[in-house]
C-alpha cells in the first residue's frame, strides 16, 4: 500500500491519518470541514513533537510524516489514485452508508474499502457497494498511534485475500490485527460497553462516585483507566451510539443504555470532546480537573 485516503479529520481519522504517514505512506485526508483539516494536522504535528521530545522520532521524521499527508475537502477527489479508503466518520450509519456509496462511486472494483467502525455491521456497509468483497472493517484503537490493536472485521461477503491484504497492511503499520466476525459491537465494545455502562449504572443507582467507582477498577482490576474516565476519552455520545447499535441487534435488555448516559449526552456532555463528562476537562484533554459526584 503506497496511496492510502482517510475520510474524517477527527480523533480517530487523524490518528489513522498520522500512523500510515509515519510508516511511509502517502495519505489523502479528507474532511468536508477546512477548519477540521487544519485542526488535524495541527493536532498531529504537536503528538510527532512529543515523539521528537521523547526521543521516538528524529526532526526528519517527523517532517517526512507531515509531508505525506495532503488534505482534500473532495471525497471525489480525495480518492484518485488510492489503493485502500479507510472511513473515520462519525458513528452514524445513515452518514457511513452514504460515504460508501459515494466512495464506491468514485473509486475502481480494485480498491479496498475499509471503516472504522466501532460497532456497525460491515455486511450492511458492503451491501450499499457494487464491490463487497473488498469492504473490510478496521477498527483502530484510540490513541491510534500508540494503541497497537487493530480489530479486522469480516463482512458476510469479505474476501479471504481482503482480510489477508488488510491483516499484513497492519502489521507493516506496526499493529497487532485480529481477525473477527462481522456481529454487533465485534469483539472489543461487545464486552467494553457493558462494563462502561454497569459503571454508569452504578454510579446512576448511588452506589459510589465517580472516582470511587473508577479506583476500585483501577486498582482492583489493574485496568490502566477507571470505566468512567474511558468513556469520557471515547466519547459519552460515543458509547450511547454503539450501545443502541447492541441494543437493536442482539434485542437483549443487556445492552439498553442507561438513563443517566441518555441525559448526559442529551445536555451535551460528551466527555473530554465537549470539556465535561462524569469529570471536567481542562484545554488540555490530559489533566483532569474534577470529578462529577452525580
Amino acid at each position: 500500500m503506497k496511496n492510502v485516503a482517510v475520510i474524517g479529520a477527527g480523533t480517530m481519522g487523524n490518528g489513522i491519518a498520522h500512523t500510515f504517514a509515519q510508516s511511509g505512506v502517502q495519505v489523502n485526508l479528507i474532511d468536508i470541514s477546512k477548519d477540521a483539516l487544519e485542526k488535524a494536522i495541527s493536532t498531529i504535528s504537536k503528538n510527532l513533537d512529543r515523539m521528537v521530545a521523547k526521543e521516538k522520532i528524529t526532526e526528519a521524521d517527523k517532517k517526512n510524516t507531515i509531508e505525506n499527508i495532503t488534505v482534500y475537502t473532495d471525497i471525489a477527489e480525495g480518492v484518485k489514485g488510492v489503493q485502500l479508503v479507510v472511513e473515520a466518520a462519525t458513528e452514524n450509519v445513515d452518514l457511513k452508508l452514504k460515504i460508501f456509496k459515494a466512495i464506491d462511486e468514485a473509486t475502481s472494483k480494485e480498491v479496498i474499502l475499509a471503516s472504522n467502525t466501532s460497532s456497525i455491521s460491515i455486511t450492511q456497509i458492503a451491501a450499499v457497494t457494487s464491490k463487497p468483497d473488498k469492504v473490510i472493517g478496521m477498527h483502530f484503537m484510540n490513541p491510534v498511534p500508540i494503541m497497537k490493536l487493530v480489530e479486522i472485521i469480516r463482512g458476510y461477503s469479505t474476501s479471504d485475500e481482503v482480510t489477508n491484504t488488510i491483516m499484513k497492511l497492519a502489521e507493516k503499520l506496526g499493529k497487532t490485527p485480529t481477525e473477527v466476525n462481522d456481529y454487533p459491537g465485534f469483539v472489543a465494545n461487545r464486552i467494553l460497553m457493558p462494563m462502561i455502562n454497569e459503571a454508569i449504572i452504578t454510579l446512576h443507582e448511588g452506589v459510589a462516585g465517580v472516582s470511587e467507582i473508577d479506583t476500585v477498577m483501577k486498582l482492583g482490576m489493574a485496568h490502566p483507566m477507571g470505566p468512567l474516565q474511558l468513556a469520557d476519552f471515547i466519547g459519552l455520545d460515543v458509547c450511547l451510539s454503539i450501545l443502541n447499535v447492541m441494543y437493536k441487534g442482539f434485542g437483549n435488555s443487556k445492552y439498553a443504555p442507561c438513563p443517566l448516559l441518555v441525559n448526559m449526552v442529551m445536555a451535551g456532555k460528551m466527555g473530554v470532546k465537549s470539556g465535561e463528562g462524569f469529570y471536567s476537562w481542562g484545554h488540555d484533554s490530559k489533566d483532569l480537573i474534577v470529578a462529577q459526584q452525580s
